[in-house]
Parts: C-alpha cells; sequence; structure tokens
C-alpha cells in the first residue's frame, strides 16, 4: 500500500507538493472537518434532515480533488462534501441540500460538479459518460467519480469501469474505502484481498495507497489525471481509510464495531499527520492554528446562515425548473394548480 507520510508526520517517500501547497490544504482540511462537525451538530437540532460524516476522510478528498482543474467533471456521493466544495460547490448549498431544498441540487453554472447522488453506485456511470462526451468533443476535460467500497459490489460499477476501459474515457474512479457498508463489514461483502485489484479485470491500472496521506492521494491521483487527460483511459484508485463517525446520524456504529477499533484509526489521524509534518518543517505553530480555525469557522457559519435564510421556491420555479422547454403536460398541471389556488 502506497504511503509517503507517517502517521507521525514523517516522510517515508518524495513528497509531491511543497510546504506553501501543504499549508493550503491542511487548511482545506481543517475547514471540511469543521463543516462536518457542524452538519453533525445541527443535524441534532432538527435543522437537517439525516447527515452522512466524513470526519477521518478528509486526505482522502482533498488531497485528490486538489489535483483537478476548474473545468473537469466531478460525480460524487452523500459523504464527498469535502471534495465537492473543493470543485467549487458552495457549502451552503450543500447544507441546503440537506434540508431538503430544490435549490441544494442546483450548483453554479460554473461548477461542473454533480449534485451528490443517494443511489449506491449509479453515479459511476454518468461520471464514465460525461468523460466520454468530453472526448468526443474534443476536449480534454476528464471526470473523477467518488464511492465507497460498498458500491464496488453493485453491478454498476463493473458497467462503468467495463466501459471505461473499452473506451478508454478519461475518467478517474476513486474508491474511499471506509471499512464499512454502513453496517457490512469489508470482508464480509468480497472474496478479494483489496480493491485496487478488481482494475485487473478490465484491463486498467489500479493503485491501493493509505488514505489518510495526504501526499500518497495526490501523488496517486495526479498521475490518474494525467493518464486520464493523456488520452490513456481510466484508472481505480483505492484510498484506505476510515468512517470516524456513523454511517450516517441516524445510525448506531456501536452495534456492529468497537471503540478500540475507532480510536486505533484515530491515532492515523489524517490531518494531525500533516500538522506534523508543518510543524517540523517549521510551518505550523499555535497560532497559526487559532486563526485559521477562526477564519473557517466563520465561513462554516455564514454557510448555514446563508442556507437557513433561502426563500421555499414557488410553484412557478418549481415547473420551471424541470425542462428548458415546458412539456404541454406540465402546463397542464401547472393550470390545475393555479385554478385550485396554487
Amino acid at each position: 500500500m502506497l504511503q509517503i507520510l507517517t502517521p507521525e508526520g514523517e516522510l517515508v517517500g518524495d513528497p509531491p507538493i511543497d510546504v506553501p501547497m501543504t499549508r493550503r490544504l491542511y487548511r482545506a482540511m481543517v475547514g471540511a472537518r469543521l463543516y462536518d462537525r457542524k452538519a453533525t451538530a445541527i443535524q441534532k437540532q432538527g435543522r437537517l434532515a439525516t447527515y452522512a460524516p466524513f470526519e477521518g476522510q478528509e486526505a482522502a478528498q482533498v488531497g485528490s480533488a486538489a489535483v483537478l482543474r476548474p473545468d473537469d467533471w466531478m460525480v460524487a456521493t452523500y459523504r464527498d462534501a469535502a471534495a465537492m466544495w473543493m470543485q467549487g460547490y458552495p457549502w451552503e448549498l450543500l447544507l441546503a441540500g440537506r434540508t431538503g431544498h430544490e435549490r441544494g441540487g442546483s450548483p453554479p453554472d460554473y461548477v461542473n460538479v454533480l449534485p451528490p447522488s443517494i443511489t449506491v453506485g449509479a453515479h459511476m456511470l454518468h461520471a464514465v459518460g460525461l468523460a466520454w462526451a468530453e472526448r468526443l468533443q474534443g476536449n480534454d476535460r476528464i471526470a473523477v467519480t467518488y464511492f465507497g467500497e460498498g458500491a464496488t459490489s453493485e453491478g454498476d460499477f463493473h458497467e462503468a469501469m467495463n466501459f471505461a476501459a473499452v473506451h478508454r474515457t478519461g475518467t478517474v474512479f476513486l474508491c474511499q474505502n471506509n471499512q464499512y457498508a454502513i453496517s457490512t463489514g469489508l470482508n464480509a461483502q468480497m472474496a478479494t484481498d483489496t480493491i485496487a485489484q478488481k482494475a485487473g479485470a478490465y484491463g486498467v491500472p489500479g493503485v491501493r495507497l493509505d488514505g489518510n496521506d495526504l501526499f500518497a492521494v495526490y501523488w496517486a491521483m495526479k498521475n490518474a489525471v494525467d493518464r486520464a487527460r493523456g488520452s490513456n483511459g481510466p484508472t481505480l484508485i483505492e484510498a484506505v481509510t476510515y468512517r470516524i463517525g456513523p454511517h450516517t446520524t441516524s445510525d448506531d456504529p456501536t452495534r456492529y464495531r468497537t471503540n478500540e477499533e475507532v480510536d486505533d484509526w484515530r491515532s492515523r489521524d489524517p490531518l494531525e499527520r500533516v500538522r506534523r509534518y508543518l510543524e517540523l518543517n517549521g510551518a505550523w505553530d499555535e497560532e497559526w492554528q487559532k486563526h485559521i480555525e477562526g477564519e473557517e469557522s466563520a465561513v462554516v457559519e455564514r454557510a448555514v446562515e446563508l442556507a437557513e435564510g433561502l426563500n421555499t421556491p414557488d410553484a412557478d420555479e418549481l415547473f420551471d425548473s424541470m425542462f428548458a422547454e415546458p412539456t404541454s403536460d406540465l402546463e397542464s398541471q401547472r393550470r390545475l394548480l393555479e385554478s385550485e389556488g396554487g
């Protein structure tokens, strides 16, 4: 398993990015964790619907998204808010989607990120289609899709991987192997030793890495993106990580895993290892930590304020947002609603 930065913050290989960029990505990881904890807290207050926390997976998401160009496509899941935010999806819209607000699924026009997918595995097919369409148009934009290890047990994973391999689409498949598909452990759902080895069945490269290692994630993602952009086909990356929290805020993880297991993974915290690395290189101190936490916390608080301040869509907006040109059925439904005083 590829590793460049140990949990102690020491290098066992050459870092793919310099210290200033490492500081920027560390700050992004801090912001992502603050967002995740805030979202979890306000869900418990009844201000969000069920929420899927991603604490422990920040390096896998931030490190991989940092490689992308702003115009590259991202197709992710309900647990990939940090990656989507890195690619331009505003925090407030990600929060709004969790309240059930229609605008939460409508990113700005300049953001090439699809709304978070709730259906397990099906979104990978869309990423392949986007990458294929870009190539057919002569563009070098690529598409990355994020998913958990549970999604690799779905038929959609096979179809997406096979089509991408046959047509050599510019797609990067990034699996965050966080050890549990809800309450089903990895060994209970597959007989293979790794997920990365599944790539061999499709004739594409497979890479297995320490998903809590920011540097390993960035290095592998850079190679995969360069390969995709160069019309050399897809790559499957298995980022071995851990979901510290529950599957969602309606889940009780103590029913299927031990506190000792969670504590063991906490000792491999992706933020702490980068912090230690920066400290060893004279690029971190307590004052700076408090400064970035304060600024990023303010950003998250403002996002919550914006999300909760969105107006409820009216009927016309709901009808108008369905198609560029309303269908006769929609117009009929609109008239019926108006006749009933809606």
